[in-house]
């Protein structure tokens, strides 16, 4: 199965941390890496005032559950040393999944489609690079028509 994950860091060494969470992933026998986008430099979206963002995408291919892979990525966060300690407050690593096929996951713990992630331009512009003609499973639309609806602002 393909899936899409955004990649986010504002604390340290914010490049290495980014590059080698994916190293990280990659080394998993159920996950290959297999397209990332460039790193976008962003303004942070609320939460108290912090520095600003690395963000970027990457899209995998896994052999695990949606909830197998959002395990896997929450202990590569803990293991770059992400704290939870601030909603959303600076971080050294987030790591969000954003798309599973066309999989719909709606559990308190997990939703795919990423429920923010139409809203966020430091998502679909880096998404955008690397997977512009997946569709969206809830809109139907493609991550370019939601990045123009977004640009835009009229969708």
């Amino acid at each position: 199965m393909h899936c899409a994950i955004a990649l986010g860091s504002n604390l340290g060494d914010s490049l290495n941390y980014l590059e080698s969470s994916l190293q990280e992933l990659d080394k998993s026998p159920y996950i290959e890496v297999v397209l990332c986008s460039k790193w976008y430099k962003t303004k942070a979206v609320g939460g108290p005032p912090q520095p600003d963002y690395l963000n970027g995408c990457a899209i995998l291919k896994v052999n695990l559950s949606p909830k197998e892979l959002l395990h896997k990525l929450q202990a590569v966060e803990k293991q770059f040393g992400r704290v939870r300690d601030i909603h959303w407050g600076p971080r050294t690593l987030d790591l969000d999944l954003l798309l599973y096929g066309d999989v719909i996951v709606d559990c308190p713990d997990l939703q795919i489609p990423h429920p923010r992630m139409k809203e966020r331009y430091f998502v679909l512009l880096p998404l955008n690079e690397i997977a512009s003609e997946w569709i969206e499973p809830l809109s139907g639309k493609t991550i370019r028509e939601l990045l123009e609806c977004l640009s835009l602002k009229n969708c």
